[in-house]
């Protein structure tokens, strides 16, 4: 069987959907990744993964519609050229124009994976009329694109729910919701948690990610608690929900140890005593899985996907979304109480265990494509 696997971002193919690309190609499967941004790096590591890397250019940002046209020609082309059994799509521009493009060319079977919802469906996000406008569009093609999806698999009951609601599916029997994209456990091992109070938050430098939150905390706590030290990683992603450079360097002038973007977040985890990530809204946070697979408890909002990591006061805590007081105590409160810091670590071992091994996870999307 020959599967494709599009997404909207080359190296995300290996960073969060390695262990399923490998697994189909264990399971004899001929499997094809198609992205933009291939460099040679992502392309030998498609490759080692045993499967083959094609170019496929994508505006990433942005609502052109003259250049989303471009880009459903050209995977009508694609498609057409490779002529899989079945295509596997992930995050949204692949998701829509991918399922509408295999719907032209008559590829057998077709699979959305709905990994996160982002700006257009994310309140509280800013941008006003210019995000009205993107929900609206982005619902309009969900609804085109989904009805013709075989399975259309969530990461969380509440983006099923609001699917649901708004009537982008066929029926309930194209849904499944999978426990997120899964951790691998032979990486992201546990590691012994230190002494230091050192809060981390790792991802991209959006509001919607609760950046702007997690540094207001972190400078209001290290006013008051000066050995206390609070690590942010990621980039600045262009859109219009970005922080600006200006805003940054006033968190790194505040305090914030400012480690830019890693290829490995393993050490900077390890160096950590807390995980937080106060994000509005999430399909399942893959970075909150990784903290949690090294032994970190959790500070995650009490929003769609993030809620379902954390059991509050077990391995962590759930704060309300956009409320970066309710976050300050919250991260006060385990920066004062280290052995409930310990076992919240531990409980978020047990959890992730339980549920989330990528292997299980694999094995939960897996059955929706026939063999």
């Amino acid at each position: 069987m020959h599967v494709l696997v599009l997404a909207s971002f080359a190296p995300s193919l290996t960073g969060f959907r390695g262990p399923l690309i490998a697994e189909m190609v264990r399971r004899g499967w001929r499997v094809t990744a198609a992205a933009p941004d291939f460099d040679a790096a992502s392309r030998a590591a498609v490759t080692a993964l045993g499967a083959r890397p094609v170019e496929v250019p994508m505006a990433r940002t942005g609502m052109n519609p003259l250049a989303d046209l471009a880009y459903r020609r050209t995977l009508i082309s694609l498609l057409r050229r490779e002529q899989p059994d079945v295509l596997l799509a992930y995050t949204i521009k692949p998701v829509i124009w991918g399922l509408l493009a295999a719907r032209a060319v008559g590829v057998p079977r077709s699979v959305a994976l709905i990994t996160g919802l982002g700006y257009a469906f994310t309140d509280g996000t800013g941008g006003g009329l210019k995000r009205t406008i993107a929900g609206v569009m982005a619902s309009t093609l969900y609804r085109l694109a989904l009805r013709h999806a075989d399975r259309v698999l969530f990461q969380n009951p509440d983006d099923r729910d609001l699917f649901m609601t708004q009537g982008l599916l066929r029926d309930r029997g194209q849904i499944a919701v999978v426990d997120g994209s899964g951790v691998d456990l032979d990486h992201y091992s546990p590691a012994p948690l230190p002494e230091a109070p050192v809060f981390l938050m790792i991802g991209r430098l959006l509001g919607a990610k609760g950046v702007r939150e997690y540094a207001a905390a972190s400078m209001a706590l290290k006013a008051r608690h000066p050995g206390a030290r609070f690590q942010l990683v990621g980039w600045r992603d262009p859109g219009p929900d970005t922080v600006t450079e200006a805003e940054l360097q006033g968190w790194i002038d505040g305090g914030i140890e400012y480690l830019g973007r890693l290829e490995d977040v393993r050490p900077a985890i390890a160096d950590a005593r807390v995980y937080v990530l106060p994000s509005y809204r999430e399909g399942t946070p893959r970075s909150v899985l990784e903290a949690m697979a090294m032994g970190r408890p959790i500070i995650t909002t009490d929003a769609p996907g993030c809620r379902e990591t954390v059991v509050s006061g077990e391995n962590g805590l759930l704060v309300p979304p956009r409320d970066a007081a309710a976050l300050e105590a919250a991260m006060e409160q385990l920066l004062t109480n280290p052995a409930q810091t310990a076992a919240m670590g531990r409980a978020s071992l047990e959890c992730v265990r339980a549920r989330y091994d990528v292997h299980r996870v694999n094995d939960q999307i897996l059955s929706a494509v026939p063999d």
